[in-house]
């Protein structure tokens, strides 16, 4: 019979009865899997718990799946409908046994499905929920994330941790993302891998947006990259001024990592229709 992981995580020692009961009380209607639950609670985080389950029962771990190149055919045994829904990425495949990088191992139900299914054994290995989605949007030709492979997005802030909540919205995308904490490394890294777009903060060390800006305007090999600022000022005076100054957009904090993904979608589909309108042909 099948024990529930939230009952292997108390019996392990790694949450208390009580976390569980308080977990299970937020997971009720929410669709949410269980360890994404204890991460938003701040129990435990993906990470830990991968190597938590690891330690106490075994399992092997993989990071960074997205980084590694996999076959068409391997990637054929799991359709990606079934790698979103529940978590699983095809790692390789030997002598009938398919590894797959999976959050919860002991959800045995769907790993007896992908055996039967693919007439192989499955061993699973532990990986946290954000590495499994950005292979699949990385790594399944259907995803829109495919065709994002190439773009090189900016993030200049200084807040570390902003900046990484950034950059793995954007990752999950299948964008390419380069990170700056001041200007002056943002003007540098803008220079040498010329990225599609740049996303700065109005109030960074060394030197601001504005002026990180104005050096990038001013470099014809960057002159026409577009900039979004970032910025804890709300008023419609500093939006104007951003626009007047010459960046492309303005989002104001606090901010939802949801709108920075469409604003720099937005951005990007802005900047490749005029483009096209500048190479087509006269009438």
């Amino acid at each position: 019979m099948k024990t529930p992981l939230g009952e292997l995580l108390v019996e392990s020692g790694i949450i208390t009865v009580k976390t569980l009961e308080r977990a299970l009380t937020r997971q009720q209607g929410s669709g949410k899997r269980l360890g994404i639950v204890l991460d938003e609670m701040g129990v435990i985080t993906q990470e830990e718990l991968i190597d938590a389950l690891a330690q106490q029962f075994g399992f092997e771990t993989v990071k960074g799946i997205a980084s590694l190149d996999f076959p068409a055919r391997l990637l054929e045994l799991i359709p990606e409908e079934i790698a979103v829904r529940k978590l699983v990425f095809p790692l390789r495949r030997e002598d009938g046994v398919l590894a797959l990088a999976v959050t919860d191992p002991f959800d045995t139900d769907t790993i007896e499905f992908l055996e039967k299914q693919n007439a192989t054994t499955i061993v699973p290995v532990l990986a946290t929920r954000e590495d499994i989605l950005d292979a699949v949007n990385l790594h399944y030709p259907g995803s829109e994330a495919a065709g994002n492979r190439t773009v090189k997005v900016l993030v200049v802030d200084g807040s570390s941790e902003l900046t990484a909540e950034i950059e793995g919205a954007l990752r999950r995308e299948g964008y390419q993302v380069l990170t700056a904490n001041d200007g002056v490394e943002g003007l540098r890294i803008a220079f040498s891998e010329q990225p599609e777009l740049i996303l700065c903060d109005a109030a960074l060390p060394r030197m601001d947006g504005y002026a990180l800006m104005r050096a990038i305007k001013a470099n014809p090999t960057t002159a026409g990259t577009p900039m979004i600022l970032i910025t804890s000022k709300t008023s419609q005076e500093e939006e104007h001024r951003a626009l007047k100054s010459g960046f492309h957009d303005f989002i104001a904090k606090p901010m939802m990592t949801v709108r920075v993904v469409s604003r720099v979608k937005r951005a990007l589909e802005m900047t490749q229709q005029a483009k096209q309108r500048q190479t087509a042909p006269p009438l």
